[in-house]
């Protein structure tokens, strides 16, 4: 009798969960070389160069690295349940429950993680507020329809294999996060999130002016003292209701509901509204 026998190591169904164990495992050995290196580099007197690995922070906030393995769960996360099969499978539906449960209490103490310190009812909890505001956001867009690097479209990618025409979808996505990257770097969060499902807001944040606090504005305006005075006039005068409805939101979500006095709002403007330093400079 002829017995044909066929060994497979993974089945296809199991390949995620493999991809998921292998990605872990590596994640943390190279994360764990890489604290090492830059705990043993730490007292060194020369700066170092693009290519050492570093801490991550701005001013006297470090970002821990589980901050970003946060982003990366929420993000791989709704990204699962965005792209799931059938939405009729039972099964599926109640992890995504669970999944939205966790993630909501994850980010309610993002303040906490960020921060490495109770900041959940001081001023700087707010951050978690605002972290769910960024979730909701998203959810709601995808619910809505839109789609991440919307002029990308996968079906071209799929069904026409010419060099031209796959040339044309991947010229078209690298210049939609360009478009993403130079927006985030003026310091519109908010434009560049929405811009990647809307993609007209990418090309409109890109061509108005920077915020004065921005990467950008540091680069482009410290030299250029005008500009710098529009973008800071410009940017108190948007940004006054903004922070108005922000504060009442942010109060009435922390159990203190009140609408914040012109006080209140000036010393929030104060702390966010700021000319960036030049380069070279400690802000």
């Amino acid at each position: 009798m002829h017995v044909t026998a066929h060994l497979y190591l993974v089945t296809r169904d199991r390949l995620p969960l493999l991809c998921c164990l292998v990605a872990f495992i590596l994640t943390f050995f190279v994360t764990r070389t890489v604290v090492r290196y830059i705990r043993r580099h730490a007292n060194s007197d020369k700066p170092p160069k693009w290519w050492q690995p570093r801490n991550i922070g701005h001013g006297t906030l470090h970002i821990h690295h589980m901050v970003i393995g946060i982003i990366l769960v929420m993000l791989s996360g709704i990204t699962m349940v965005t792209l799931s099969v059938s939405g009729g499978v039972p099964e599926f539906a109640v992890a995504s429950t669970f999944f939205g449960i966790g993630a909501a209490l994850v980010l309610d103490e993002f303040a906490l993680v960020l921060h490495l310190s109770d900041v959940y009812w001081e001023e700087d909890g707010r951050t978690s507020v605002d972290a769910v505001f960024a979730a909701v956001a998203v959810a709601g867009l995808l619910i809505l329809g839109f789609n991440p690097l919307s002029f990308f479209d996968i079906n071209i990618w799929r069904e026409d294999q010419s060099v031209f025409a796959r040339t044309i979808v991947v010229v078209v996505a690298v210049t939609t996060l360009l478009l993403a990257v130079v927006v985030l770097l003026k310091g519109k969060v908010w434009t560049g999130l929405v811009g990647m499902f809307i993609t007209p807001l990418l090309f409109v944040g890109a061509i108005r002016l920077s915020r004065p606090h921005a990467p950008w504005a540091r680069w482009r305006y410290t030299t250029r003292p005008r500009k710098m005075h529009r973008a800071l006039e410009r940017e108190r005068w948007l940004r006054r209701p903004v922070v108005q409805a922000k504060l009442w939101v942010q109060d009435v979500i922390a159990g203190t509901p009140k609408f914040p006095d012109d006080a209140a709002v000036d010393k929030q403007l104060d702390r966010e509204i700021h000319a960036a330093p030049a380069p070279g400079q400690v802000a």
